[in-house]
């Protein structure tokens, strides 16, 4: 029989293989934001042990990057951001970790959230397919809405390296981070064109 103080002892995060998984504690974010400050990023197999914290290598990296990181945005999306978002997914899809690179402050999960409860429904609701950016073709149930509006059969790149870093198949022929930057620049730049263009036609056809 369990005695009353038992029952009434605060409930701790379950441990795995000695890992300790949930939420984390104020002093955990210490101990994790006063290590990378000292150390560095990088190396997070190893960190964890290093810092003195029960946690996994993957935890710690993504709790380092998507909260206590002083470069991490807080806030809403701004318009700006908004139609930067489009444009990039326009171009690469569903490559969270490529479109939070080219938004500074901003996370690949952050994105990818923001994507899935806001900007797919609003492109759905003014008829544009989220993923081909196209007009909207008659949709035969919910089912396929839904699909549709997360892009749950959609390429994701959740997953990165050991040291933080993804390795994206689609471009991983740029070896150069100069020479990849200036390619993705001129691809948005060709896709602003190309709208301007369009737009300006619109425009002569309505007078």
């Amino acid at each position: 029989m369990r005695s009353p103080s038992s029952s009434s002892k605060q409930s701790v995060a379950p441990k795995v293989g000695g890992l300790k998984r949930g939420p984390w504690t104020a002093e955990e974010d210490k101990m994790l934001s006063e290590y990378v400050k000292r150390e560095g990023e990088g190396r997070w197999r190893t960190m964890p042990q290093k810092a003195g914290l029960l946690r996994c290598g993957k935890s710690c990296r993504l709790r380092w990057m998507n909260y206590l990181r002083p470069t991490v945005k807080r806030g809403h999306i701004s318009p700006g951001e908004e139609d930067l978002i489009l444009r990039i997914h326009r171009l690469i899809g569903n490559r969270w970790s490529l479109i939070a690179g080219r938004i500074p402050g901003r996370t690949d999960n952050e994105i990818k959230n923001y994507w899935n409860t806001h900007l797919s429904k609003k492109l759905m609701s003014q008829g544009i397919d989220p993923k081909t950016h196209k007009p909207l073709l008659h949709q035969n149930n919910n089912h396929n809405y839904n699909n549709i509006a997360s892009g749950d059969d959609d390429d994701d790149d959740d997953d990165l390296v050991e040291d933080g870093i993804k390795l994206d198949d689609t471009y991983n022929f740029l070896q150069d981070q100069d020479a990849f930057s200036s390619f993705f620049d001129s691809l948005i730049n060709d896709d602003m064109f190309t709208n301007n263009q369009q737009q300006q036609q619109e425009d002569k056809e309505e007078t």
